[in-house]
């Protein structure tokens, strides 16, 4: 019977033992994962198409990056799964796109910009970051850049394989920040570079990030990227249109082998997938120059006044349609830079229209 009870006992105890390392390393891993499970709390899909929304919690090591920036996605895959995915591996997968981006003005004269993102399916991200040492922003993120698709899409609720939405941060593809400036890329055929060996280089998507977090202004935003290089993530050449809540807005170009800026002369730009600079007017020989000119000549008969109606409508009337029909058209969103709010939308979806602000 001694014997019986010291077995007993001594079991009871191993049971405590383990239970309390089991406690132990539970509570470890919540203070390790803290801010990405709180991340992956808010996460959200919106539209049945496969558009979420997401806020995220924490730093994401940004001006860490900045210090030693990335010369392939190899370098950021890297960086991104270290610092933010704690091991998790990532793979970016980068394909081509086909966009149109404009700013005008609305009827009360707020300053408005708005986007296209046409390409083939892709799952997409809105994205509230409020970075310690940044401005807060919103950004629509392409989540077929961390490896998502139409036939595998985060889940809900806090599960392992919505870890690579932790990312996002690193994939914007445009976005407003809370003083009111907005970028968008688009893709272009072609750029020239000359990387300066003594400036840090970033990618197609971290120089969004970088002027979302850092820019107060368009100014601003130029001579940031000046500080950089640059490389074209899946060698998908891009320039960016970019503004601020002034109405100031500029093209910025990769040619002559330097950073290249397209001014204005009017109250309104547009942007499509054509190199603009010096009036060189290299397209693809799709329909980028017809958006365009869809764009210029409805901003111009509604004098830059464009009321929203007007603009969801237009938006929806450039997007890309393949010759046998497929629709690339992936989201449209619409940031007013006056009011720090705006509009998003999936797949040309009018009855799913969401407002949003950044606050």
């Amino acid at each position: 019977m001694v014997e019986v009870w010291y077995m007993k006992k001594k079991l009871k105890i191993s049971l405590i033992l383990v239970l309390s390392l089991l406690a132990l390393i539970t509570m470890m891993l919540f203070v390790l994962f803290i801010n990405e499970l709180k991340t992956l709390k808010t996460l959200q899909q919106i539209d049945d198409y496969g558009m979420y929304r997401m806020t995220y919690y924490g730093d994401y090591g940004f001006d860490d990056f900045l210090e030693q920036g990335a010369a392939s996605d190899k370098d950021i895959e890297e960086f991104v799964t270290k610092r933010l995915l704690k091991g998790i591996p990532i793979k970016f997968n980068v394909t081509d796109s086909g966009c149109t981006a404009f700013v005008t003005r609305n009827k009360n004269g707020d300053i408005i910009f708005a986007r296209n993102f046409d390409f083939m399916y892709a799952p997409s991200m809105q994205l509230f970051t409020n970075p310690p040492n940044g401005y807060a922003s919103v950004s629509t993120v392409n989540l077929s850049f961390a490896g998502y698709s139409e036939d595998n899409l985060p889940a809900k609720g806090v599960r392992f394989d919505n870890f690579l939405t932790l990312a996002a941060p690193y994939l914007p593809f445009d976005g407003m920040n809370e003083k009111g400036v907005a970028i968008a890329l688009l893709a272009v055929p072609e750029v020239q570079i000359r990387n300066d060996e003594n400036k840090i280089t970033l990618n197609t998507t971290t120089v969004i990030r970088l002027v979302l977090d850092k820019a107060s202004n368009v100014d601003e935003a130029i001579e940031l990227l000046k500080g950089y290089n640059i490389y074209f993530s899946g060698d998908i050449y891009c320039h960016y249109l970019i503004a601020d809540r002034t109405g100031r807005s500029v093209i910025v170009e990769y040619y002559d082998n330097d950073l290249q800026v397209v001014e204005t002369d009017k109250e309104y730009q547009a942007a499509s997938n054509f190199v603009a600079y010096n009036g060189l007017n290299i397209g693809e020989g799709y329909t980028e120059f017809d958006r365009y000119d869809k764009v210029i000549n409805k901003i111009e008969d509604r004098n830059n006044s464009l009321n929203m109606d007007d603009v969801i409508s237009l938006l929806n009337d450039v997007g890309v349609y393949e010759e046998d029909g497929f629709d690339k058209l992936q989201w449209s969103v619409i940031y007013n830079l006056s009011s720090m709010s705006g509009k998003i939308w999936a797949h040309r979806n009018k009855n799913n229209i969401m407002d949003f602000e950044l606050k």
